[in-house]
């Protein structure tokens, strides 16, 4: 199995908190489009002829493209990779973006499931980020995507926000599961340094939750999701039965995956590698037919360190028996030496030679995990 993302960076606004690439330079959007199609086409080989089961259109803003860009992109993957096997297709949209004209456009396409960033059901908070949405719109989007047939819905949730307190998050989650989507992502706010949001903490426009109300709302999340019948399947992610997202599962089990676009990551196995961050620069270097990414050759210790990183954010967890075969006694010794004191209290689980982080473990789970990494001397 292996998987195609196209990272589409156009968005109209950049949100405050965001510092993944993005830019608002639609104008170059018909030169983009003919560059994607042409970087799919000449890095075939790079999936070594793994058959493409997911494709996820992530940004920036996909939905910003048309119904004839779309075309153009599914008729070059079909040309060079075929669609035949493909199990799940993505598209990542903003709730203003799925008004019914468009989403009725959308819907005529392969796509089998719909990511629709909302962040937060309360007004104030949605203009405090500058997003281009309100609650009432988010809603809308969603019943429409739902009367057009589609099946498979998945939101983002943020918490952690300004102000935010115990009732608002509650309520936040309480409208996400009244809505009977299929998947909800949720993650806690980051202040990224460069990002507006960034500048006005350190102005103290807006303050910073505590630690303590950040382990109070996952812990509020975790509760109410799973009392709701959702699985909590990686430590961000939960998902009504069998409704995982198969594009990003495939980054946290280690499948192959081609990343195409700016600021794009690939991974086969044996290297990683990542575009350039620019637009104009991805433009011109592959309509020149010149390197316009970085590659890293992974060696045993890095392929460890993956696994250990990307398997114990599961509930699939960490084979010690896949552990042991595929990177030796040597560090299946050392990963199980330096997860006893976590075995110990509690923090850690095996089960059928399995490691899992216990739901306790998952408040902790960067620092054990970091724990478990091989470091070169």
């Amino acid at each position: 199995m292996a998987g195609i993302y196209l990272h589409i960076p156009f968005c109209k606004t950049r949100c405050i908190y965001c510092d993944f690439y993005s830019t608002t330079k639609i104008k170059e959007k018909d030169h983009y489009i003919s560059a994607l199609c042409k970087e799919l086409r000449t890095r075939k080989l790079y999936l070594e002829n793994e058959p493409v089961e997911t494709i996820y259109f992530g940004g920036g803003t996909p939905s910003q493209l048309s119904l004839k860009d779309f075309e153009k992109v599914f008729r070059t993957i079909e040309e060079t990779y075929g669609l035949d096997q493909c199990k799940e297709i993505t598209l990542e949209a903003n709730p203003d973006d799925l008004h019914p004209e468009y989403i009725k456009e959308i819907s005529s396409l392969p796509f089998n499931r719909i990511s629709i960033g909302i962040q937060t059901f309360n007004d104030q908070v949605l203009c405090l980020l500058k997003r281009r949405h309100t609650s009432a719109q988010a809603i809308q989007a969603i019943n429409d995507c739902r009367s057009a047939g589609f099946q498979n819905i998945s939101i983002d949730l943020m918490y952690g926000l300004p102000e935010e307190n115990r009732k608002s998050w509650e309520a936040d989650l309480k409208q996400a599961i009244d809505l009977n989507v299929e998947h909800i992502s949720a993650y806690h706010l980051i202040y990224e340094e460069g990002t507006p949001l960034y500048e006005m903490l350190c102005k103290q426009i807006v303050k910073e939750v505590d630690e303590e109300s950040s382990v109070d709302f996952f812990d509020l999340m975790i509760e109410k999701l799973t009392k709701a019948g959702f699985q909590h399947y990686e430590i961000s992610n939960f998902c009504l039965p069998g409704k995982y997202s198969q594009h990003n599962s495939s980054y946290w089990t280690g499948k192959k995956y081609l990343g195409c676009g700016p600021s794009a990551h690939s991974y086969n196995g044996d290297t990683r590698q990542w575009n350039v961050s620019s637009l104009d620069q991805y433009i011109t270097k592959v309509e020149a037919g010149i390197p316009f990414f970085d590659t890293e050759n992974l060696n045993i210790t890095t392929r460890y360190n993956d696994y250990v990183i990307t398997s114990l954010r599961t509930m699939w967890g960490l084979s010690l028996t896949h552990l042991k075969d595929t990177f030796g006694s040597e560090l299946h010794q050392y990963c199980l030496k330096n997860a006893e004191i976590y075995l110990k209290t509690g923090k850690l689980e095996i089960q059928n030679n399995i490691l899992f982080l216990s739901k306790e473990g998952i408040f902790i789970s960067d620092g054990i995990m970091s724990s478990l990494l091989w470091v070169e001397n």
